[in-house]
Order: structure tokens, then C-alpha cells, then sequence
């Protein structure tokens, strides 16, 4: 599902306009990164939470000029689901469509 199909989707069963949805929609997003940006998680009850992980100091590799590389720590944000969400996917899901795919072969 795209942003489109999920803004068509919560149209059809609100019956707010799309364009208002839409605005809804990134106003959600920008605000997310935003607090994130500003080192503040966010906490949505039942549905799961945007946190921003630290990541150590670590050595990497040029592959192409195989050479060593200093990566610095840095925050990347990510997200948990909260235990009601996975359930209930849990439950739902009854086959990816990769999976179908492989039965087919």
C-alpha cells in the first residue's frame, strides 16, 4: 500500500475529503521526524512507538579502494510495534505474497 492508496482508503471510510486527509497525513509525518529530530520519541498507545536508536563509533570498509573507515556514532530513528499491533497482524496475515510466489514454483 502506497500513501496514495492509504489516503484513498481512510477517504472512503471517513468520508473526509482526500485533501484534507492528505494534509493530515504529512502533518503526521512532519511532526514524527520533527520530534524525533528534536531527540523526543513518539509514544502512539496500541499502535506502536518512533524512537531514535544510538549507534556506536564503529570501523567500516571503502570496498572499492579497501580501505578502513572511521563511522561516527549517530541517532537513527526507528520504530516498535506495540504488543496489541503485532497481535493483531499476527493474527490477520495469512500469507505474504513472496510466499505465494514460492508455492507456485
Amino acid at each position: 500500500m502506497r500513501k496514495a492508496d492509504l489516503v484513498a482508503t481512510i477517504s472512503e471510510k471517513t468520508g473526509v475529503p482526500k485533501v484534507d486527509v492528505l494534509v493530515a497525513l504529512e502533518t503526521f509525518f512532519k511532526e514524527v521526524k520533527a520530534s524525533l529530530g528534536e531527540g523526543e520519541n513518539v509514544y502512539i498507545r496500541g499502535f506502536g512507538s518512533f524512537v531514535i536508536k544510538k549507534r556506536a563509533k564503529k570501523i567500516g570498509r571503502h570496498i572499492k579502494k579497501n580501505v578502513a573507515i572511521e563511522i561516527p556514532e549517530h541517532f537513527i530513528p526507528s520504530f516498535k510495534p506495540a504488543k496489541i499491533f503485532v497481535e493483531e497482524v499476527k493474527k490477520n496475515v495469512k500469507m505474504l505474497p513472496e510466499d505465494l510466489s514460492e508455492k507456485e514454483s
